[in-house]
């Protein structure tokens, strides 16, 4: 079963990436076999957070509404708290 939703790694820079996908198990795999851009060099990936969604349009509005408020504070509290609460 595919895993469709929101998603946030932490890479080994301390910092956040942020996705979507219609595909968690296969997106990881992308990301750990350097196969995606922005976190080939930030290995290695810790999952802290998954949002699971409907479809990946509504995970694609979810990840573009939080990069949108670019802080690292909102992105810390829906961690620390398991679930999305500004959206």
């Amino acid at each position: 079963m595919n895993k469709i939703g929101l998603y946030i790694l932490l890479c080994s820079n301390n910092r956040y990436y942020i996705g979507s996908t219609n595909n968690l198990e296969r997106r990881l795999r992308e990301h750990k076999g350097k196969r995606v851009i922005a976190t080939k060099n930030l290995l290695p990936l810790e999952l802290v957070f998954f949002h699971k969604c409907a479809n990946l349009k509504q995970a694609r509005v979810l990840e573009h509404r939080l990069k949108n408020k670019k802080s690292k504070d909102i992105i810390n509290r829906i961690i620390k708290d398991g679930f999305i609460k500004f959206i």
